[in-house]
């Protein structure tokens, strides 16, 4: 279970900071089978489960399940890189990381499991509302750097033209031939027609 989850962890560390190149570049064919791995690692780490009984089986079961839906949460994150599919691996992640605590809750009783209970929903509840936080974050940046290029844009045509204006204001100093000369390599310099 260990090596699985040494794994499972390995992978999404690679996973959280990968570039969005590096992440294009994976095909189809390379995510089919990283998830045909982690299907075999999950088979894996469940046959050691298979070696114990009750609660210790559980939780190992919760663990081996909930590494895999998120590897697979991570792989999709990586494989379609967007903000929707890094919110979804961490709502993975927080449900799985609640499966695991309850199954552990089901080792005590009374008030400290009604308590135990409560904490896993809260940390639930809480991992959700970050994914959710860092989405619309994401989202709210990746919406004020387009402004900012289209306003540098904007901002880069104006100079343009001004420059442009500014050089055909110099032409107004000669007559003839020259000046018509000057308007010409002005029209030309600023891409004029």
């Amino acid at each position: 279970m260990n090596k699985f989850n040494i794994a499972v962890i390995t992978f999404a560390i690679a996973a959280a900071f990968s570039t969005g190149a590096s992440a294009e570049s994976m095909s189809k064919k390379e995510y089919d089978a990283n998830k045909n791995k982690l299907g075999m690692e999950y088979d894996a780490a469940k046959a050691k489960c298979d070696t114990l009984t009750g609660n210790p089986k559980d939780i190992c079961m919760a663990e081996a399940k909930g590494a895999l839906n998120t590897a697979k949460a991570d792989l999709f994150a990586v494989y379609q890189p967007t903000s929707k599919t890094r919110q979804e691996a961490s709502i993975v992640k927080a449900e799985s990381a609640r499966a695991v605590a309850k199954q552990k809750c089901d080792a005590v009783t009374g008030n400290a499991r009604d308590v135990c209970n409560k904490q896993a929903d809260a940390a639930e509840t809480a991992a959700k509302g970050n994914a959710e936080v860092i989405r619309k974050t994401f989202d709210a940046n990746a919406t004020a750097d387009q402004k900012a290029a289209e306003a540098r844009e904007e901002a880069a045509l104006d100079k343009l033209e001004a420059r442009y204006e500014t050089a055909k204001e110099r032409c107004d100093a000669f007559a003839g031939d020259r000046k018509s000369e000057c308007l010409a390599a002005a029209k030309t310099t600023f891409g004029k027609s």
